[in-house]
């Protein structure tokens, strides 16, 4: 199996004036510095992302958006962003199609898929997100639901382009509810996404593929998850909104995947 480099990713959402967020990297990178076989990015409001970039400048921590458009480079859309634009200010990747995209925005399979396609065209990671409700869980539809889901993310890429993305599984029931998912649900989602992946392209691009977990993640309970052999990493909303816990969390992560 090839070896794959655990992504810790904290998701600030609509938190953080950019003041506080450059105060945030200046209080974290010291923390992290001796963090070596583990990833690390954060993903502030739009605002802040240029001031994150340049704060983080010279350190190995990855900066990304909340998300993107589907159209670009340029063009009369109101309110959006464009890819190129984010990597101008010194944007690594973008999360796209997050539970709240879906949910509040009503962001589709193929809006996401869309997204997708764009942030790899602008030479940028996209941490494309899936994940079941708790009405579809209880169901018992969940597996169908997230291959749905990841089928419409895989469809228009090419082989070549099937590694060059991250995924990140969300048990929308478990976001901001302070219930996660179990460590035994976490890795039977993550091995149905790894196999389903290999069905659209090939045992090594599954095998290389980066799933990460995010739920109600916590530095209680990141070693549970990344100690899992299909979990490369997590997904981080309010456990990463304060300097010195993210660090630790991601201390731990570390401890756990080594």
């Amino acid at each position: 199996m090839a070896l794959r480099t655990p992504l810790i990713i904290g998701n600030w959402k609509m938190h953080k004036t950019v003041a506080e967020a450059v105060a945030y990297v200046t209080a974290f990178l010291p923390q992290v510095a001796q963090v070596t076989d583990v990833e690390i990015g954060i993903a502030p409001v739009f605002t802040a992302l240029s001031s994150v970039a340049t704060a983080a400048k010279g350190s190995t921590l990855r900066v990304l958006a909340q998300d993107v458009a589907t159209e670009g480079p340029t063009g009369a859309f109101t309110g959006e962003v464009a890819a190129e634009m984010l990597r101008e200010v010194g944007c690594y990747g973008v999360i796209v199609g997050h539970s709240e995209r879906r949910r509040y925005y009503g962001e589709t399979d193929a809006i996401v898929a869309a997204k997708v396609r764009r942030t790899l065209d602008a030479q940028l990671l996209p941490v494309a997100c899936v994940g079941e409700t708790l009405d579809e869980r209880e169901a018992g539809t969940a597996l169908t639901v997230v291959e749905r889901q990841l089928r419409a993310i895989a469809g228009p890429l090419t082989p070549d382009e099937a590694p060059r993305i991250v995924l990140a599984y969300e048990p929308v029931w478990a976001i901001g509810t302070g219930r996660a998912a179990t460590p035994e649900v976490a890795q039977a989602m993550h091995r149905h996404l790894r196999a389903t992946w290999e069905e659209c392209f090939d045992a090594p691009a599954a095998a290389a593929l980066r799933i990460l977990y995010g739920g109600s993640v916590t530095t209680d309970n990141i070693a549970a998850f990344t100690s899992l052999p299909d979990v490369d990493g997590a997904l981080v909303g309010g456990a990463s909104l304060a300097p010195d816990g993210f660090a630790q969390l991601v201390q731990r992560s570390q401890v756990a995947s080594a």
